[in-house]
Order: C-alpha cells, then structure tokens, then sequence
C-alpha cells in the first residue's frame, strides 16, 4: 500500500546527521532556548530573506496566537481569512482576541483577493492569509488592498517553506509570518515547533519576551505570557533539515511534475499553478465529483489518499457554536471540501510507487 506520507523515509535520508545531532544536544546539557535555536533562527530568518528575524516557538498554531498579540491584534479586531483554510489559523486569531471573518478562495484554493474588500468593516483591523497546499498567494491585489485600507497584512505559511511569488519567499510579504514545523511539514521536525518571521525588529523582540513567560531577562516578566518555547533537539533537526531543503524541494517538484504529465483522466481536475507563483508541492490535491467513490477505489488497489480537509473550519462544532455558520454560506468553499482528494507525496518516492498512482488513477 503506497502511503499519503510516510516520514521515516525523510528521516533515512539524512539519518546519520539527526542521530549525531541528538547526541551533540544531549552531551551539550543545555535543552531549551540554547545555542541550537538561536542558530536555527538566524539561519532560517537568512534563508527566508535580507532583514528577517525569527522567533521559534512550540507550535504553528502559538507562532499564529503569539504573532498577532506582538503585532497588536486586541479583542474584538476583526480578522479576514479564506474560508477553506485550517482551523487552526481561525483559533489562533481568536485566541488572540481577534475574530475570523471569511471570504472565498479563488481558482488556486487561495484567498480571492477580489473578495477582500466587500468583507472590510470598522472593525477590521487586518487580512490573514494561508499559503495553502505549497502555493503562493497572488500577492499584488492583496498587498495594494492591505495598503490603500490601512489593514496589517498576516501570513500563516504553515504549508508553504519557501514557496515564492515573483521571486520573493511566503512570511515576508506582510507585517508577520507564522511557520509551524510539525513533522509532516516540508521542513519539518521530529516533534513539535512553529516559529513568527517578520522584518519588524520590534514585533519579533516581543514574541520572544510572551513565549517565554513574558520575561525579558530571568525572573523579570513585563507581559502576561505564556509557556511556548522551541526546544533545543527540535532546533537541531531543523537546522540540518534546513541545509537540505534544496533537495527536498525537488524530490517534491519532480513527483508532482510526473503527477501533472501523467494523470490524464478526464473525470480529474488537476491543480493549477499561478503565474508567478514557485510551488513547493506540501500536498498534491486534485478534484474529482466523486470523491468516497474516487478513494475507494485506489485504496482498493493499493494508494491511500486522505482529504485536506473534508469539512471547512467555520462549519466545525466550535465555530458553529460561537458565531452560527451553517453551511450553504460558502459554496466554494464547500464545494472545494466535497471534491478534493489528497494523493501521495512526501520527502521521497520510487518511480514504481509514482508510476502505480498515475497507473491507478487512470484506470479509474
């Protein structure tokens, strides 16, 4: 049975270096906010692009809460967001104080910026895009929007390590970038992490001073805080994944390149790439009308698939119970949620396990 992801195959591939790595964090007798995370965030920050700072954290979803309360975000602001993103984007914002208010995703399953002003109130104090599945948000509109109303501009890039549009990395277009490095991730770790970029000195300062029980220097708490910080081994990880990040980019490029050439059933919709837009492929999603049907039938010959995800974020129970969605609100939206499938891709794949899933998809 070919996996939607297995990741101890990324682990293999560069296993002695995260086994020396291990043991170099452990001899070292030092476990959280050492030397390996600083080194991870200044090699990320780097990498991400000039003037970029880093703050890593435990999770994508605190990176997403902690990010919002430095950049100022208070109770009652009203954020904008895609209506087909993940949950945990909409219960940072909340957490924060915020309040998630949808929009539609465009052709791409990403925030339609044509949709964005209709959406404005006196209350809305920011736009919260999701670089979703590996591909870049068309970034002019949104940007020109953002600046003409006076909206801060946030970016979640849980999926999107450096994917780009027009040459320019996912976390850097806006105000702030939320990262989440959860092993699935395309840089992922071994456990949990998430981290907040931004080219504001100042915003990125104070996540470090809220993640860390609100403290500037030891024993000395100038916030109400929290307990959010990025371990040492974890640091580790990612920073020898990060070197490879290259590679890994292009095992992905090269599977999907082979899915978009080969799968040519008619009754698939394959995905679209924008103009403009370098996709970094964290998930291959096609779109077919039968969707229980359409898996059934793979994993009856031996491709799982999954969906990512089958129902949106506002119709979940504690969205509905808080602010009354049903569905019918958002038909692209739910139209995307009754269609999608998520084929195989990971850090690596055969050209047996490729060459099966086009095989199998086009006897379908």
């Amino acid at each position: 049975m070919i996996p939607v992801n297995e990741l101890i195959r990324g682990y293999n591939l560069y296993k002695d270096e995260y086994e020396a790595k291990a043991i170099e964090v452990l001899r070292s007798g030092w476990y959280v906010l050492g030397k390996e995370v600083d080194s991870f965030e200044k090699e990320f920050a780097a990498a991400l692009g000039d003037d970029c700072y880093c703050a890593g954290v435990d999770n994508g979803l605190n990176a997403i809460r902690l990010g919002l309360e430095a950049a100022g975000i208070k109770e009652g602001d009203e954020i904008i967001v895609q209506a087909n993103g993940y949950i945990a984007t909409m219960l940072g914002i909340i957490q924060a104080g915020g309040k998630p208010v949808f929009v539609e995703p465009d052709e791409y399953f990403q925030l339609d910026a044509d949709r964005i002003e209709a959406a404005i109130t006196d209350k809305t104090r920011g736009v919260c895009l999701t670089h979703l599945y590996g591909q870049c948000t068309r970034m002019d509109k949104v940007l020109e929007i953002c600046k003409r109303n006076n909206l801060m501009l946030f970016e979640d890039c849980a999926q999107s390590h450096f994917a780009s549009y027009k040459g320019n990395n996912s976390g850097l277009f806006g105000d702030v970038g939320f990262f989440s490095f959860y092993p699935t991730k395309n840089l992922g770790g071994y456990g949990d992490g998430g981290g907040v970029v931004s080219r504001n000195k100042e915003i990125i300062d104070k996540v470090k001073v809220l993640r860390n029980y609100g403290s500037d220097v030891r024993y000395h708490n100038i916030e109400i805080g929290v307990n959010s910080r990025l371990d040492e081994m974890q640091a580790g990880f990612l920073r020898i994944k990060l070197k490879h990040m290259p590679e890994l980019i292009a095992n992905r490029n090269h599977i999907a390149d082979r899915y978009l050439k080969g799968i040519t059933n008619p009754n698939v919709t394959l995905p679209k790439i924008a103009e403009g837009c370098n996709h970094i492929w964290y998930q291959f999603i096609i779109r077919v009308d039968d969707q229980a049907e359409f898996r059934e039938f793979l994993k009856e010959n031996g491709v799982n698939t999954d969906i990512s995800w089958k129902v949106p974020p506002y119709l979940q129970p504690c969205m509905v119970d808080k602010y009354g969605y049903k569905r019918g609100m958002f038909p692209i939206t739910e139209a995307i949620c009754d269609s999608i499938v998520t084929l195989p891709m990971m850090d690596v794949m055969s050209e047996e396990e490729i060459d099966k899933v086009i095989d199998t998809i086009n006897k379908y």
